[in-house]
């Protein structure tokens, strides 16, 4: 997609979306054959549940079929949020994956897998897991220092708010890691 098409969408979407009280994550399109496919991700704080989901993709058919904006071709317009293993990229994507284990790639080019505890402006207070029986570590990552962040999927963790308080005594998590996806 040319980044006019890209923000001549972005720009005619966002207001839509962000009526809705989510946030516009990702736009693109694809082109299968014949078929182009319209894949809007959205987000928000508070997750975006099915129904909010279904309603923001009605909203953004209804747009998109009074404007020229796809063309004149046939389309299929998919609304869906991050999924699982989203990469972050902005600072509100830390602070919904607080609780998280996250995989970083550093500027320096180590690997690290910590989960986050607290984000600010300059950066994040991780847990570094133990390894062999070892207490975890705490650690402080500025976000000059992050080259790449991606959510880790844990099939035995525990729930983020023991987590969380376990980790830092308090009860300070955010509960916003609904993973949904719906085609529209």
């Amino acid at each position: 997609m040319s980044s006019t098409q890209s923000e001549r969408l972005r720009e005619l979407l966002e207001p839509l979306v962000s009526s809705q009280g989510l946030d516009l994550e990702e736009i693109a399109v694809d082109t299968v054959g014949r078929k182009r496919v319209l894949r809007v991700v959205v987000d928000s704080d508070t997750g975006a549940d099915l129904d909010r989901i279904a309603d923001v993709s009605r909203a953004l058919s209804a747009k998109l079929d009074e404007t020229d904006a796809m063309g004149d071709g046939e389309y299929t317009l998919e609304v869906g949020t991050p999924g699982a293993e989203r990469p972050l990229t902005e600072h509100r994507h830390y602070v919904r994956a607080t609780g998280r284990l996250v995989g970083f790639r550093l500027t320096a080019g180590d690997e690290l897998a910590a989960r986050i505890l607290r984000v600010d402006d300059e950066g994040l207070d991780l847990e570094v897991p133990g390894v062999k029986g070892r207490k975890p570590t705490a650690r402080r990552l500025a976000f000059d220092d992050i080259d790449r962040a991606r959510v880790q999927v844990e099939f035995n963790r525990k729930d983020d708010r023991s987590a969380a308080r376990d980790a830092t005594g308090t009860d300070d998590t955010n509960d916003t890691n609904d993973e949904t996806e719906e085609e529209a």
